[in-house]
């Protein structure tokens, strides 16, 4: 996926009213400010109360659902290759938030966990480098996590 794509949709997201929060790769470019690496898919957090209308939206632009693994996250392509991966966040009140993991395993969202960045020159509601790190651990980090990682490092304010 490219970043005007990317933005298309996005603006697609905002005119209807649906909070959503770049992840994945595209969240590590967006706090970086410049494209590192090629992105097959754009990951989402979204608000898991817009699910219905969220997947509505999708549908009516064209995409289908190729992995449903809802509540915990979702995979749909479009006709043209473009994929986008859904993970539904479940916010409370002092703005944290939980997706639900396989298993029953969850993921933690600290109130910290969002952000901007910004892709194609935009500014984009994206995952904060503080998030973006956490959700990097506990598992053997993979060549792009190595590469992820080390930008996130970069752009990491000092504590």
């Amino acid at each position: 996926m490219h970043g005007d794509q990317v933005i298309a949709l996005l603006d697609q997201f905002a005119a209807a009213g649906l909070r959503v929060w770049v992840a994945g790769g595209w969240a590590v470019d967006a706090v970086v400010g410049r494209r590192t690496r090629p992105h097959g898919d754009l990951d989402l957090a979204f608000d898991a109360t817009q699910q219905v209308p969220l997947l509505a939206l999708l549908d009516r632009l064209g995409f289908v659902t190729t992995v449903d693994w809802l509540p915990v996250r979702a995979e749909l392509t479009a006709p043209d290759g473009r994929k986008v991966d859904l993970h539904p966040v479940a916010f409370r009140p002092d703005g944290s938030g939980v997706q639900a993991g396989l298993d029953g395993a969850s993921f933690r969202y600290a109130p910290d966990g969002f952000a901007a960045g910004s892709i194609a020159g935009r500014p984009v509601p994206c995952l904060s480098v503080a998030q973006q790190l956490r959700f990097r651990e506990g598992y053997p980090p993979r060549a792009v996590d190595h590469h992820d990682i080390a930008l996130l490092r970069q752009v990491s304010p000092v504590d």
